[in-house]
Order: structure tokens, then sequence, then C-alpha cells
């Protein structure tokens, strides 16, 4: 398991980590963890903080016992470069990529996900696009996007680590940055599977949000 936790997310306007936003109590990162603490499946859990965090994250992880945090990797100038770091240190066959500010992915999607990556070498989860998505040029509708066949890609991403380290290592040396993992996959001819997600994964980048996740928390009866 690796999630990269360096960026800053300057989108989110909180002057600090985001991953370090309290939600329903608890740090954003925390509520993240705790999800693969409690994964029988899960063997260990890799995360990829700055260098100027990297003791504040390790404080943290010990008050709330995260036991299964066996690493903590300093992270590279750009999310990419934060996850090879990551993989680098892997010991297992296969290896999900999560977000740290994705904290309501469920157990049983991750199970899904593994159990595609085990056959298919990689998978991820995605949800099917609810509005209409326009191709904007220079302020003017350029046109409309069918919309059938797009998917909103979210995390954990799994994948084999020998196909995963293949496609940084390709993507490294060629200087190529992705949009995400499975893109880096992609684009040495692997095939990539599909399970659909949830909704409700959703990955905290704006202060809206963090609405949005008190919402959840309190359907969940959290709150």
């Amino acid at each position: 398991m690796v999630i990269p936790a360096a960026g800053q997310g300057k989108r989110m306007k909180a002057g600090i980590n985001k991953q370090l936003l309290e939600l329903g109590g608890q740090p954003v990162i925390v509520r993240t963890l705790k999800i693969f603490e409690q994964d029988e499946w899960c063997e260990g859990i890799i995360v990829v903080v700055s260098e100027a965090e990297r003791e504040r994250f390790h404080e943290l992880f010990q008050a709330f016992q995260l036991k299964k945090v066996n690493a903590l990797v300093i992270g590279g100038a750009e999310r990419q470069h934060s996850v090879y770091n990551g993989l680098k240190v892997a010991s297992s066959e296969l290896v999900l990529i999560h977000d740290g500010a994705r904290p309501f992915v469920t157990m049983e999607k991750i199970h899904e996900l593994v159990n595609e990556a085990n056959e298919h070498g990689a998978a991820v989860p995605a949800v099917p696009m609810k509005d209409t998505v326009k191709r904007v040029q220079q302020g003017f509708v350029k046109e409309t996007v069918e919309r059938s066949s797009l998917w909103a890609v979210q995390t954990p991403q799994a994948f084999r680590v020998s196909l995963i380290l293949t496609a940084h290592e390709r993507a490294k040396q060629e200087g190529y940055i992705g949009t995400d993992d499975a893109s880096l996959v992609e684009r040495i001819g692997q095939k990539v599977k599909i399970i659909e997600g949830d909704y409700r994964n959703i990955k905290l980048t704006t202060p809206d949000d963090l609405l949005f996740a008190e919402a959840i928390l309190l359907s969940k009866g959290e709150r």
C-alpha cells in the first residue's frame, strides 16, 4: 500500500497540508489510513511525506496507533515522483496506490480491486460521468463530448508491483508526467481493468469538498 501525502493541496486554501485537516475530529490522513489498518488483506502501508513534515506524520501515526505504517518515505517534486519513491521500497507482489485525501473508500471496493489486479495486472475504480461534458476552446464550446464511454477515475489503483515499477521507470526515462498511475501503465501497452467505484469516494481538494465530506459522515452516523 502506497499513500502519497507530500503535497500541500493549495486549492484547499487551508494554509497547511490538507491531509492534516480535521474531519469529524480526526485528521483526514488518519481516517484514510484506518480503513487499511482494519483490512486484514493489507500487509503494510508506505506513506510518502515531505522532509519538513516527516516527524509530524510520525508522531501522528504513533498517537493514533497506526501499526501498519511500516515506512515513511520522502516525496519528490511531483506526485508521480513521490509514488515512485514509495514503490521502490514496496516488498509485496501487488500494490495499491491511494490518495491520502480520499477517506471514504470501502473495504468491499478494495478487495474487488485486489482480485481484479491479481487477474489482469492493473485495476482502477471509476464512476460514470453524470454531467454533460463539453470541449471548450478560447472560451467557446467546440463540441459536446459523447459521455456514455466517459468515466471519472478514482483511487485506490491496484497493480502488480513489477508492472507499475516498469511503467514508472519508463516514464522517468522519457520525462513523461501522467495524470494518474494507470496512465503510465496504459502508455506501455498494458490494459487496465475498470471496476465501478463509489460516488462517495471523493477526493478532498477544495473547501467545498469538506462540506460534502461532513454530509457523508452525517449519513454514516458519525456526526
